[in-house]
């Protein structure tokens, strides 16, 4: 393009390209340190007070006793989680990134830090979008709960629009109607659960969990996505719910969770109260070992059956995962065993319709993956081998009044090559199962595996 032939567009780029300048000069560079020596402030929340929108803060080593809050856009830099401690003890959160009482909050970064022994959340995220949460070390928080209670109010002090924190009282890492945000390279541990998102406030969509650690929070799930019903909402159905969706949970491990009252590695929840949303999200390469109530669980509470709207827990794909030595679900959503991955619909009848499993590792379950749902589950390119159970109908064992559900689960390998119940392989279990024609080889070599019919 000849800049002659367009004088008023080129001057007018450089107009944009000005005040851009103009803003990152503006934002300046604070400093906190634990003696407020140096120029320096000595509480993080001072150096927040006294920034304009996209500053830094670059907080030093050492530890803070605080409860962070964050109303504008800015970068909070700790020194690293090895050296950088908020330490949260009686205080409700570690930080609060709070878009709720300060609208269209966006731009916020907070890393390096290590938050710990907060009432509630060590880390607390609401209606806020371009959030990043990038290695921290999130530990010990939830101090007040896990309280078990269907009451809102079972978690005295936190906000009114956590509508639902039964089990816990927020755990690690929470995102509340936060979008196009990120959480990367954290480090979770020993809080009641580990990292959740869930939509009171605002849909909560478009985000990246990526690359994080969440193991030993012993209360409720290690990463779960959770839709719960949107604040001032009443009985008996409540209100639509905002929804969770188009959100991507890779690469992140997740150990060990919810063993001591049952949770699971990756949760995709809806909270009973619905009708709620939780679809077209996609759980990939994962790993999910030892958890409390299967490796990936997928719940609906209520539906049809209970003359209720039904949730939406569409479109969902779970692909790649490695699953191994998970325990079995239970409640509405029972399984016969250890499970690997469970897609349950409870006694609800909500058809969950569009989920894709493929690709995925399951072995060291008794039945690898399980379904109750009026719908039908695409289980394909699998290596099930846990030995006992590859795919199971679990509605009958359930109980559930509607059973309708099928799966499609061809060309899948059951840990040998002759097939879903020859010797030595994993079977099938319960009605509306098709699992005709198998691999014969692991579907990690899938590019030259068999394909097997049966052969009686």
């Amino acid at each position: 393009m000849h800049a002659a032939r367009f004088p008023f567009l080129l001057a007018t780029c450089c107009a944009v390209l000005f005040a851009v300048s103009s803003q990152n000069a503006a934002a300046a560079t604070h400093c906190v340190n634990s003696g407020g020596t140096g120029g320096c402030y000595s509480k993080i929340q001072m150096a927040v007070d006294h920034s304009s929108p996209n500053d830094v803060i670059n907080v030093a080593a050492g530890t803070y006793k605080e409860d962070v809050v964050i109303g504008i856009p800015l970068s909070l830099i700790g020194a690293g989680a090895s050296s950088t401690w908020i330490n949260a003890t009686g205080l409700p959160n570690g930080i609060y990134v709070d878009g709720y009482d300060h609208p269209g909050l966006d731009h916020v970064t907070v890393a390096g830090f290590t938050v710990e022994y907060a009432q509630y959340e060590g880390i607390l995220v609401v209606s806020a979008s371009d959030v990043t949460i990038r290695d921290n070390h999130i530990n010990d928080n939830d101090k007040f709960g896990p309280k078990f209670s269907p009451n809102p109010g079972a978690c005295p002090g936190q906000p009114a629009f956590e509508t639902d924190e039964t089990g816990d009282c927020g755990g690690g890492l929470h995102f509340i109607g936060v979008y196009n945000s990120i959480a990367s390279g954290n480090v979770i541990v020993g809080n009641a659960d580990g990292l959740l998102i869930s939509d009171e406030t605002a849909e909560a969509h478009d985000n990246l969990i990526v690359h994080n650690v969440v193991r030993n929070n012993p209360a409720d799930c290690g990463i779960t996505l959770a839709s719960h019903s949107p604040a001032g909402s009443t009985p008996p159905h409540f209100a639509p719910h905002h929804g969770i969706d188009h959100n991507t949970v890779t690469g992140n491990v997740a150990s060990y969770n919810g063993v001591t009252v049952g949770g699971a590695g990756i949760g995709l929840f809806s909270d009973g109260a619905g009708p709620g949303r939780v679809s077209e999200n996609v759980i990939v390469h994962n790993s999910m070992i030892g958890n409390g109530i299967g490796g990936l669980s997928m719940h609906s509470h209520v539906g049809p059956a209970f003359g209720a709207p039904p949730d939406n827990m569409n479109g969902n794909m779970i692909v790649g995962n490695y699953i191994a030595s998970n325990l079995a679900d239970g409640g509405d959503t029972a399984t016969p065993g250890r499970v690997g991955i469970n897609i349950n619909s409870g006694g609800g009848g909500t058809p969950i319709w569009g989920t894709v499993i493929s690709q995925n590792v399951i072995r060291d379950e008794d039945i690898d993956i399980a379904f109750n749902t009026p719908g039908t589950v695409n289980i394909h390119l699998n290596d099930l081998l846990g030995g006992h159970i590859g795919v199971g109908n679990v509605c009958a064992f359930d109980k559930a009044s509607v059973c309708t559900g099928a799966s499609n689960a061809t060309q899948n390998y059951w840990g040998c090559a002759g097939g879903p119940g020859r010797s030595g392989c994993s079977t099938v279990s319960g009605a509306h199962i098709t699992s005709n024609p198998w691999l014969s080889k692991p579907a990690a070599d899938d590019d030259d595996a068999g394909v097997q019919g049966d052969e009686d």
